[in-house]
Parts: structure tokens; C-alpha cells; sequence
């Protein structure tokens, strides 16, 4: 199976960079990791790297493809923060969101988890099937009736969290307990609070439909960002994201080597296949 891949990630209008990411893969799988440090706290661009690395070391330590290993990565990600921040008592309140997906290419199945507002969509045939749902205030409305999701972006709860790696309370990582059967020509998508708020949905898919390859669909989700950004008065945070376009190997060969030009400082495309 094929990987075509693409990542971004952008200071926005913000002093620094407290989102971070990372892919890694061994013995055919991979693990792709997204990370956010929340609401401006000290430390959260130190939370967000000890978020990735704990996760990446742990899986190039002990690579496999379960509920069980993929929880471990996360604990591990857990396990480092909580250390760091005894150690630094300045970093005490920091803490990450986190959004992480692993792959088995040899038997074409994923499986997800998440904690945060870091999000992650799946689509199959250009429509998205899956979104992961936020561990934040507006959502617990949404899910309560007292608010609707169509208005999560612009709900003034929007951005406060009631759980994240650093300050997790009674709320574990969401992890997909079965593995999902992978069909050619589905496609992921995880990204930062600073890239969903200011795509919708719609424009998600029509994207994906118009785009030849993974840096493609990026390059066309980020150009709307910006529009849409600039029709507005608010100043822009800290983004991130990474698409993930599969093929089934005997299929992805013109795909994968077909190139766009990015629009933005866009990492170019990697397939990778098994």
C-alpha cells in the first residue's frame, strides 16, 4: 500500500510555534503523531515535542499494530511530560493536545487515537466518514443539546479543554479498539484547533476531490485557511497538519509521482509503499 503524504505546520500570528509533529515507520507500519501546546500556558511548545518524541520513541522501540501498543505510546508521551514537569516546576501547568494514527500497510488497516482538540478525519470516497470528537467545553454543550455543531468554530468555549496530555483529569486518550479495513483511495487528515477552525467540512472534501495528491489537497486546504482568515479581524494561531492519501500499490504509481507546486512552505509528498 502507498503513503502519499504532506505536512504543514506555521507560526501564524503568534510569538512562537507551540505545535509540533512527526511521522516515523518500521517493519511496515507507521505511525503519524500531531501534537498542540494548550492555551498559551508555559511550557506548551516544551509539551508538545516531549509529546511526539515519547510517542515516536516508543514506537520505534516496540513497533506493532494494536489498541494495546498504540495505548502504550500514548502512556509513554504521558509518562515524560509528568516526569518533566516535576522536575521544572515553572512548566507545572503545561500540558498538549495529541493526535496520532497508525498504519499497517502490509494488511491495509488503521487504527487512531486522540486527546484534545487536535483532530482526525478519515474520508473514503471523498467524504468523510469519521471525525474525531473534541475533549473540549463547546463539545460537551454540542452533546448536551446546548449548542449546536455547525457553530463549534465560533462558540466562545471553543478552546477550553477538559482534557490533554499534562492534564488528562478522569479523561483518558480516545483509541479505536478494532482495527479499520483501509479501501484504496481513503485519505486522513490531522490537524491543529489553528487549521479546522477556519476550513469547514465541505470545503475538506471539495479539496480532496479537485487535488491529484496528498501536497496537493494541503496546498488547496491551507490557501482556503488563508482566505477565509483574511475575511476576518482575528489574528491567526499557531497551525498544523498532515494528509495522508492511500493506494493500493498496483493502482499508485502515477499518483505518486505525479507533483503539484506548492502554494506554501508545504513539506513535498512522500510515498512511501509496502
Amino acid at each position: 500500500m502507498i503513503l502519499d503524504t504532506a505536512q504543514i505546520t506555521g507560526i501564524g500570528d503568534r510569538p512562537s510555534n507551540q505545535d509540533a509533529l512527526a511521522t516515523a515507520s518500521e517493519d511496515g507500519l507507521s505511525c503519524f503523531i500531531l501534537a498542540d501546546g494548550t492555551g498559551g500556558h508555559e511550557g506548551g511548545e516544551v509539551a508538545a515535542s516531549l509529546v511526539i518524541e515519547g510517542i515516536a520513541q516508543k514506537f520505534l522501540q516496540e513497533a506493532s499494530f494494536s489498541a494495546r501498543a498504540l495505548r502504550s505510546y500514548i502512556d509513554w508521551a504521558i509518562l515524560k511530560v509528568a516526569d518533566f514537569k516535576k522536575q521544572n516546576a515553572k512548566y507545572s501547568d503545561m500540558s498538549a493536545t495529541v493526535a496520532s494514527i497508525l498504519i499497517d500497510q502490509n494488511n491495509h488497516c488503521a487504527l487512531w487515537a486522540h486527546l484534545g482538540d487536535t483532530r482526525i478525519y478519515m474520508f473514503r470516497h471523498g467524504r468523510i466518514i469519521h471525525t474525531s470528537k473534541d475533549h473540549s467545553m463547546a463539545q460537551r454543550l454540542v452533546d448536551a443539546g446546548y449548542a449546536n455543531y455547525a457553530t463549534i468554530r465560533k462558540h466562545p468555549q471553543r478552546n477550553m479543554l477538559y482534557a490533554a496530555i499534562g492534564a488528562e483529569g478522569d479523561t483518558a486518550a480516545e483509541i479505536t479498539q478494532e482495527a479499520v479495513e483501509l479501501q484504496n483511495g481513503d485519505a486522513f487528515l490531522l490537524c491543529t484547533d489553528g487549521f479546522w477552525e477556519w476550513i469547514s467540512e465541505d470545503e475538506m472534501e471539495q479539496s480532496l476531490h479537485l487535488a491529484v495528491n496528498s501536497e496537493a489537497w494541503l496546498n488547496a486546504m491551507n490557501a482556503l485557511t488563508e482566505k477565509n482568515i483574511a475575511a476576518s479581524a482575528v489574528r491567526r494561531d499557531n497551525f498544523s497538519a498532515i494528509t495522508i492519501c492511500l493506494q493500493r500499490a498496483t493502482t499508485a504509481a502515477t499518483t505518486a509521482t505525479t507533483i503539484s507546486t506548492p502554494a506554501t512552505p508545504v513539506a513535498a509528498s512522500s510515498p512511501t509503499a509496502s
